[in-house]
């Protein structure tokens, strides 16, 4: 339904290399999740894929239509679901929903069903002005918006970012109900433990995707032991661990650190040599499950060390 072959896209005439030969696919009834911070080329992503912006280099075709070319017929098909709350804040809920149902032909009544699970849970608020709403009402609406024309594929950029934890788990849920209906879904997310939602994920930074894969087989790629390690002086405890010899990296992770060593043979004695070097007050360390977020961390590191060596 969605693919994207080596897109380049950069600004400031060049200098600043938004995108940098992207290719990944999505299939019917997918939720694809594209991973990353910040800056990290998402929103350039989402914005050539719905018509908004022509790439420098590369081809995407949505529903098998060029983005390009064929990018009329494209609008008619997807829904897009932007970072910033876009609709009209001075217009009711109720409005908005009309509103958009018109622009595409069609009218709430006609495809209530799509929206209804949604919907229901922001009726009571119907006459609310949008620019009144609570954050996850306002995210509710928007995507009842995207929604009212039955979009084949339905693109959200970063639509849990800056709402509770509720109404993220809330939105999730609704997307699991949308996927059974085979919508296609490409959403972006800086939050780590939203990619477990996913049925894969692209893991991107500096405009380059790094690993393309299942969550699950993202984690299992992770190629070190990976122990976990706090002491009442954590900060101490850091730095400690990063000036030690026999550590290959340490990041602070939550409330403990993350460390790999430099060689997993016997891992357990080194390990245990490490916590008689650092007898630091209540000092722990145990290994742990890598996380999505530990992968990211150690492409990132990796991919640090690769320009620094090309550029030597």
């Amino acid at each position: 339904m969605v693919e994207l072959n080596h897109i380049v896209k950069t600004y400031n005439e060049g200098e600043i290399k938004a995108v940098s030969n992207v290719s990944f696919s999505v299939g019917k009834g997918e939720i694809f999740g594209l991973i990353g911070p910040d800056g990290a080329g998402k929103t350039s992503i989402f914005r050539i894929l719905t018509t908004l912006l022509l790439p420098d280099s590369g081809t995407a075709r949505v529903d098998d239509l060029d983005v390009v070319k064929d990018y009329r017929e494209i609008r008619r098909r997807v829904g897009y679901m932007p970072g910033k709350f876009s609709l009209y804040q001075d217009l009711t809920v109720e409005e908005n929903l009309r509103f958009f149902a018109t622009v595409f032909n069609t009218t709430i009544e006609e495809n209530y069903h799509l929206i209804k699970d949604i919907y229901q849970q922001i009726a009571p608020f119907k006459t609310r002005r949008a620019g009144k709403l609570s954050g996850g009402m306002k995210q509710k609406l928007a995507l009842c918006c995207a929604l009212i024309h039955r979009p084949v594929v339905l693109f959200l950029d970063e639509p849990t970012t800056g709402v509770d934890v509720v109404s993220r788990k809330e939105f999730w849920e609704m997307l699991k109900k949308l996927k059974q209906q085979n919508i296609s879904i490409l959403v972006s997310t800086p939050y780590m433990d939203e990619a477990n939602l996913c049925d894969r994920i692209a893991l991107i930074q500096n405009g380059s995707i790094m690993s393309i894969d299942t969550p699950g087989n993202i984690v299992r790629s992770f190629p070190k032991s990976l122990y976990a390690a706090k002491a009442k002086d954590i900060y101490t405890l850091l730095k400690q661990l990063v000036a030690d010899e026999e550590v290959e990296s340490c990041y602070a992770f939550g409330e403990f650190l993350h460390f790999t060593l430099k060689s997993d043979e016997d891992a357990e004695v080194v390990v245990g040599k490490i916590a008689e070097r650092h007898p630091l007050e209540d000092l722990e360390i145990s290994r742990t499950t890598p996380t999505i977020e530990d992968v990211f961390i150690r492409l990132m590191r990796e991919n640090v060390i690769k320009i620094e060596t090309d550029g030597k």
